[in-house]
């Protein structure tokens, strides 16, 4: 029982007691597997399940389902009466899924279910309306301006026309560095482990500008893995510009060639130029 104050000040009650299960209608099993033979073959559902009270003079009966591919489904068919009448009349049939049945994976939309690898030439994936990683470009990204200020570079903004119209907000560079360490370009990686050095001392890093240079640079060895991408500065990989060929080490020289005067030389009759006195 539930209570609300009313414009006159009075307290309406409403019962949330649950209804009760019309005898006409929980009677009328044959009625309803009636309407369910109208509507689907006879092999596709069995016995009767049971009714329930959906609310007052409304009664849902269930039968189970033997249709192939729905096992664990069952057949529904609600039945209702007018007040004051006797006639019982069948308002819908559905095909529902019990606690055990099988079913399709929740739908997610295109755009939540499309992935940065499976993006292609030509197609396109939008970003929500009030997405919290962007920010007016007025705003700097990484300030939070009262009106006044705000208004004054948004002015400012529209009459040089100059910057973006959307940046980075500190919430979505914070995404990004978060993504960044804890994947493949961070320390945590398998790779990383093994390193001889961290990129923060490689010669190779290339150094970013912003906020994110305190943790991140991008890696510009052609042969690592990590070439072209974004790498925290405690990443490393066995490429490191400290990991030097051994072989490049040594120094070429020009000696001439020693003679060998403890084994026999070996000469081919044909090669001996005659003597001739």
């Amino acid at each position: 029982m539930t209570g609300r104050i009313g414009e006159t000040g009075a307290v309406t009650t409403t019962s949330t007691k649950a209804p009760k299960l019309d005898p006409a209608l929980a009677a009328a099993v044959d009625v309803a597997r009636a309407a369910l033979a109208a509507e689907v073959a006879d092999t596709d559902f069995g016995d009767h399940l049971g009714a329930v009270a959906d609310a007052d003079r409304v009664v849902t009966h269930s039968f189970a389902s033997t249709q192939a591919g729905y096992v664990g489904w069952r057949w529904t068919v609600t039945v209702v009466r007018a007040p004051r009448q006797k006639t019982v009349t069948v308002n819908e049939v559905a095909l529902v899924p019990g606690a055990d049945a099988l079913v399709a994976p929740t739908w997610l939309p295109w755009k939540d279910r499309l992935s940065k690898d499976d993006l292609g030439p030509g197609q396109l994936h939008p970003r929500p309306v009030d997405d919290t990683r962007l920010v007016p470009g007025y705003l700097a990204g990484d300030e939070a301006l009262d009106e006044a200020a705000a208004r004054q570079q948004r002015e400012v903004a529209r009459e040089i026309g100059l910057g973006r119209e959307l940046v980075l907000s500190v919430h979505g560079r914070d995404l990004a560095a978060d993504r960044w360490y804890s994947g493949d370009g961070g320390p945590e990686a398998a790779i990383a482990k093994s390193a001889p050095a961290r990129c923060g001392s490689c010669g190779f890093l290339v150094r970013i500008g912003g906020p994110l240079a305190q943790v991140f640079g991008a890696c510009a060895n052609a042969s690592s893995p990590s070439d072209g991408l974004v790498v925290a500065l405690e990443h490393g990989c066995g490429a490191h510009s400290s990991v030097v060929d051994e072989a490049s080490r040594e120094v070429a020289t020009s000696a001439e060639h020693a003679f060998d005067t403890l084994t026999w030389d070996t000469f081919i009759e044909s090669d001996l130029e005659p003597i001739t006195r």
